[in-house]
């Protein structure tokens, strides 16, 4: 091998690397341009099947990715989030999405106009996306920055590639490697699955085959064999993120492959027989843009033929992958690990979106352990004060795990805004956490009230009440904004907060009134004067978390 062959090779490596990472820039800045309009889709997924099929085809357009899609999909049928049906539908548009980069790619090759051609002006792209990088302020304008640089590498990484592979394009080596594929269909679908299969992108095979074909080196029938392997080589990447997780999202990876294989495989028959009966057709070369065309037209017709048939893909999935006996368990924490699956860290926003509704969770799980705590406390219920003591454990569970979700979220490419959410879930997590705490405490006190046989006078019986709902509704109106985001509820944390502190200092001194002139037992004194302490707290934690979401809104 000369210095040339080295050359060239080290050509083509950096031309595919600018490609790969061209794509992936551009996906992750036009996911974080769209904002809040990814968080819709999920409730799209509510409705049919059909509005399925046009979020994985928006969501795959974004991310320039079906894997990702569809490893998404896994982890959502995993988490709860999306039950098979739905998956369906998103699995069939995710396949139509992925042709959105093809087209990109076939760009090149438009006659017609030649100033369009991206490999043109990709060089001026990357310019002004790194002017807006560098002087930019807006967040906005730095993700445009970002799909613009994307956008350019993309494009001067084909060009490398292709002029890399120019020179050897007659070469009697493509020509008879893409002979024997072209005749032998099996061996064509083969090339097509492994190539994917190792680089695990059917967009990024895709298009080093239209790279290829550019150089008029490939031939029809190698090409659309080619071209069906790769879509069944992209179903590996959810197999393999399907490998561990639960009986459904194993169906979701399985139902891609069964909706890929069916596809392909009923294509490569028709296929194979018009090219044995064309032959002249199957051996002529065949441009990036007919590539373009055939990806696009056998996706769409799978969707069409396969489309009427998604139960019965879910039920043909459930025979092979069969249903295990429940478990009688119902961890919360078991829930809430199961809803925070890693795979749905391929949308940073979907993830930051999910991790906000557990951390929710988790809040209403401290709400409810707090009123029952106070409840035991008022009612002396021996069995409630215990029950509170025991789901402490899940709200220190559920806190370590969210925690560590975050960090995974907060390497991320997330947006300004995303980032601030995600820092400021960081210390919600804690404050909860915190509540939890004192919910525990305020047990404690009832336990050690029952057990020693006391009992609040009716003066103080009426004013604990009165401090206990106002920090109650402190907490909970706290959780609420969190959870919507409503600058109302935030205004009602401020309110309350005030009233509790107010009270608190009241209460206590009319207390120490009472102690002063022996209405009261001091044993019974300390109980009061403590759990005031920890409504007061319970009560400044929720201002905190209220001023989090209000400093998200300014």
């Amino acid at each position: 091998m000369t210095i040339e062959h080295v050359g060239t090779l080290f050509t083509f490596m950096g031309g595919l690397g600018m490609f790969l990472y061209g794509m992936s820039t551009m996906g992750d800045g036009l996911q974080k341009a769209a904002g809040n309009k990814m968080r819709q889709f999920l409730a799209i997924l509510t409705n049919n099947r059909l509005l399925g099929v046009v979020v994985g085809l928006v969501v795959t357009g974004i991310i320039q990715s079906s894997s990702a899609t569809t490893v998404m999909v896994v982890g959502f049928v995993n988490a709860g989030l999306m039950n098979l049906t739905q998956a369906v539908g998103v699995i069939m548009g995710a396949n139509i999405g992925t042709t959105v980069t093809a087209w990109l790619v076939s760009m090149n090759e438009w006659e017609w106009a030649a100033a369009m051609k991206p490999s043109f002006f990709a060089p001026f792209l990357i310019g002004i996306g790194a002017f807006l990088f560098m002087f930019a302020k807006s967040e906005k304008k730095k993700d445009v920055s970002e799909i613009l640089i994307g956008f350019g590498v993309l494009f001067i990484g084909l060009e490398f590639m292709s002029d890399a592979i120019k020179p050897y394009s007659s070469s009697p080596v493509f020509a008879n490697a893409f002979k024997v594929l072209g005749q032998n269909p099996i061996l064509g679908i083969l090339a097509g699955m492994t190539v994917t299969a190792i680089i695990q992108s059917s967009s990024a095979s895709v298009g080093i085959l239209q790279t290829l074909a550019m150089t008029g080196a490939v031939s029809w029938s190698s090409a659309i064999f080619i071209t069906l392997g790769q879509n069944i080589g992209t179903c590996i990447t959810a197999i393999l993120s399907s490998a561990g997780a639960g009986k459904n999202a194993k169906r979701a990876a399985t139902i891609h492959l069964m909706f890929n294989t069916i596809g392909a495989g009923l294509f490569g028959i028709i296929m194979f027989v018009i090219f044995k009966i064309n032959t002249e057709w199957a051996a002529s070369n065949i441009n990036s843009v007919q590539i373009s065309i055939f990806h696009t037209i056998f996706n769409i017709s799978n969707t069409v033929i396969l489309f009427p048939f998604a139960n019965l893909l879910v039920k043909i999935a459930g025979v092979i992958i069969k249903e295990e006996p429940e478990s009688n368990e119902s961890d919360e924490v078991t829930v809430v690990l199961r809803h925070l699956d890693e795979r749905i860290l391929e949308s940073p926003t979907f993830a930051v979106e999910n991790v906000v509704k557990e951390v929710v969770h988790m809040g209403e799980i401290a709400l409810d352990n707090t009123r029952l705590a106070i409840n035991s406390l008022l009612t002396e219920n021996e069995d409630e004060a215990k029950k509170v003591i025991d789901r402490e454990n899940i709200v220190d569970k559920l806190d370590n795990m969210i925690t560590e979700y975050l960090v995974k979220i907060s390497n991320l490419s997330l947006t300004e805004r995303q980032q601030l959410i995600v820092n400021h879930m960081f210390y919600t997590v804690s404050n909860i956490e915190r509540v939890g705490d004192h919910a525990e405490n305020i047990a404690e006190l009832a336990l050690k009230k029952i057990e020693h046989k006391l009992k609040f006078s009716k003066t103080a019986d009426e004013e604990m009440k009165e401090i206990s709902k106002a920090a109650l509704d402190s907490f909970e109106n706290a959780i609420k904004a969190r959870s919507t985001e409503n600058v109302e509820f935030v205004r009602n944390v401020v309110k309350l907060e005030d009233l509790v502190d107010n009270l608190e200092e009241d209460l206590r001194e009319k207390h120490i009134t009472r102690l002063s002139q022996n209405q009261c037992d001091s044993e019974i004194g300390v109980i009061f004067i403590d759990t005031l302490v920890n409504l007061e707290r319970i009560s400044d934690h929720s201002m905190n978390i209220a001023n989090y979401v209000k400093d998200e809104m300014d």
